[in-house]
C-alpha cells in the first residue's frame, strides 16, 4: 500500500481544499525555495557577477516537479533544513558548467527565509481577496438591515434594542481593520540575504563591490522588499506576520461567535446558508463554517505566541529559535487562509430572520426599553421615584407575565402620560442607523 500524503489536511477541514492549502503545501514551499535560488543567480548575473547562461540554466532547472520532495524532507534531518539537500540536487541537475553558480555566496537561512516570505506573500494575496469578499457581503447585509431591530445583548442577557445592520457594520469594520493590517505586512515582506553570518562577505569575494545593490536586485527579482539589514536574528518580519494573522483570525472569529450564538435553535435569528449534516441525527444542520472559523480563532493566538517567542534569538544566526518558526507560521497561514475562505462563504449565504428578531424584542415583556422609560418618566415623577417604580414593576412583569407597558398604564401617576412610543422597542435603537451609515462610508 502506498503511504498517504501527510499534507492533505485530513484532520484540518478548516483549511483543506482552500487556496491557502495549495499556496502553503510542500510542493509550493519547494517551488518558493527554487524561486529564491534562481532569483539569486539572476541577480548576480544582472550585476555581472555570473554569466547570463548560468542564470538561464538555474531558472530552467528550478521547477518543483523535477525534485523529490519526500526525499528532500528525509535528507533535511542531516543538516537540519531542506535547503542543504536541495542545493545538492539542483547543482547536480544543472551540471558541471553552471552548477557552481547555484547558491553562490548564500547560506541556507537566506534561501529558506526568502522562500517563507514568498509563500507568505502568495498566501496573503489569497487572504486579501477573500477578506474583500467578506467585507462586500457584510456591507450588503448592513445596508439591507440598517433598521432591522433586534435585542442587544450584554453579558448574555437582553440589554437595549440594537439593529442587525449595526452588528453587520461592526463585523465589517473589524474585517477592514484586518485587511489594512494584512496589506501593510504584505507590502513590507523582505527578501533575506546575508551570507554565513550576516556580513555578505562571500559575495565580495565573488566580485560584488556593492552588496546593497545585490540585495536590491535579489529582492526585485522576487517582488519582495529589500531589507535595510540581513535579518537572520532580527525577526520582526515574522513577528509582524504573526500579529496580522492572529488579528485576522480573531476578527473573523468575532463574526463566527455571533453567528453561533444567534443561530442556536432556541434563538434562530440567523442561519448559515448551508448547514452541515450529522452522522447520527438526520435533522441537524450544523453551522460548520462558523465552527471552523471559531476553531481557527482559538488556535491562532498560541501559534503567534511561538513566533513572538522567536524574537529572542541569539548570535548572528540562532539555533532553535529560527527552526521553531517554520511549522507554526505555515499553520497560521493555512488557518487564516481557510478561515477567510469560510468567512466569505458564511457571510455570502447568511440568512437573517428579521421576524424572529422582532419577536424576541418582546421576550422581556417590555423591560428591554426600561432605560428609555426611566429617562422619559424622570421629568414627570422625579428620578428617584421613576427608578423605584420601574424596579417594582419589573419584578411584577416577571412574576405576573404582564407587559411593562400594561402595568405602567395602570399607574394613577401616569394617567395623563402617553406611553405608546416609549414602550415600542423598535423605536429605541438610538443612533444605530446613523452609525451604520457612517461605518459603510469606509471603503
Amino acid at each position: 500500500m502506498t503511504s498517504p500524503d501527510p499534507d492533505t489536511g485530513l484532520l484540518a477541514p478548516g483549511w483543506a481544499g482552500s487556496p491557502a492549502a495549495s499556496a502553503t503545501a510542500d510542493g509550493a514551499y519547494l517551488q518558493a525555495l527554487l524561486d529564491a535560488e534562481a532569483a539569486l543567480t539572476r541577480a548576480q548575473a544582472a550585476l555581472g557577477l555570473a554569466p547570463p547562461e548560468a542564470a538561464a540554466a538555474v531558472t530552467e532547472a528550478a521547477h518543483a516537479n523535477r525534485f523529490d520532495v519526500r526525499s528532500l524532507a528525509e535528507r533535511a534531518r542531516g543538516g537540519g533544513n531542506p535547503v542543504i539537500p536541495l542545493v545538492a540536487d539542483l547543482t547536480e541537475a544543472i551540471g558541471e558548467e553552471y552548477g557552481p553558480y547555484v547558491h553562490r555566496g548564500a547560506t541556507s537561512q537566506d534561501i529558506l527565509d526568502t522562500a517563507t516570505m514568498l509563500v507568505a506573500a502568495r498566501t496573503l494575496d489569497l487572504v486579501l481577496a477573500d477578506l474583500d469578499r467578506v467585507q462586500r457581503a457584510l456591507a450588503r447585509l448592513a445596508a439591507e438591515h440598517r433598521d432591522t431591530a433586534m435585542p442587544g445583548r450584554t453579558l448574555t442577557q437582553h440589554a437595549v434594542p440594537t439593529t442587525f445592520g449595526l452588528k453587520a457594520a461592526g463585523w465589517r469594520a473589524l474585517v477592514l481593520d484586518a485587511r489594512d493590517r494584512v496589506t501593510v505586512v504584505r507590502d513590507s515582506l523582505p527578501a533575506q540575504l546575508g551570507g554565513a553570518a550576516g556580513t555578505l562577505a562571500a559575495f565580495t569575494v565573488y566580485g560584488a563591490e556593492d552588496t546593497q545593490a545585490l540585495t536590491a536586485a535579489f529582492a526585485a527579482q522576487l517582488g519582495l522588499r529589500a531589507p535595510l539589514l540581513p535579518w537572520h536574528a532580527l525577526r520582526a518580519p515574522v513577528a509582524d506576520l504573526a500579529g496580522c494573522l492572529a488579528f485576522t483570525a480573531g476578527a473573523l472569529g468575532r463574526i463566527a461567535a455571533d453567528v453561533l450564538v444567534l443561530g442556536r435553535t432556541e434563538i434562530a435569528e440567523v442561519a448559515e446558508g448551508g448547514g452541515g449534516g450529522s452522522s447520527a441525527m438526520p435533522h441537524k444542520a450544523n453551522p460548520v463554517r462558523s465552527t471552523l472559523i471559531a476553531a481557527a480563532a482559538r488556535r491562532a493566538p498560541q501559534l503567534a505566541a511561538t513566533l513572538y517567542g522567536s524574537l529572542a534569538a541569539e548570535d548572528e544566526r540562532p539555533a532553535g529559535a529560527w527552526h521553531a518558526e517554520w511549522e507554526p507560521l505555515r499553520d497560521l497561514l493555512r488557518l487564516v487562509g481557510g478561515a477567510a475562505r469560510d468567512a466569505a462563504e458564511l457571510t455570502g449565504g447568511l440568512r437573517v430572520h428579521a421576524d424572529t428578531m422582532r419577536e424576541h424584542l418582546d421576550l422581556t415583556h417590555g423591560l428591554i426599553v426600561s432605560e428609555r422609560l426611566s429617562a422619559e418618566l424622570a421629568p414627570v415623577l422625579g428620578r428617584a421615584r421613576a427608578k423605584a417604580l420601574l424596579t417594582e414593576l419589573a419584578k411584577r412583569t416577571y412574576a405576573e407575565g404582564v407587559s411593562l407597558g400594561e402595568l405602567l398604564s395602570r399607574e394613577p401617576e401616569l394617567k395623563d402620560v402617553d406611553l405608546g412610543e416609549p414602550t415600542d422597542p423598535t423605536g429605541y435603537t438610538g443612533s444605530a442607523g446613523a452609525l451604520t451609515d457612517r461605518a459603510l462610508e469606509r471603503p
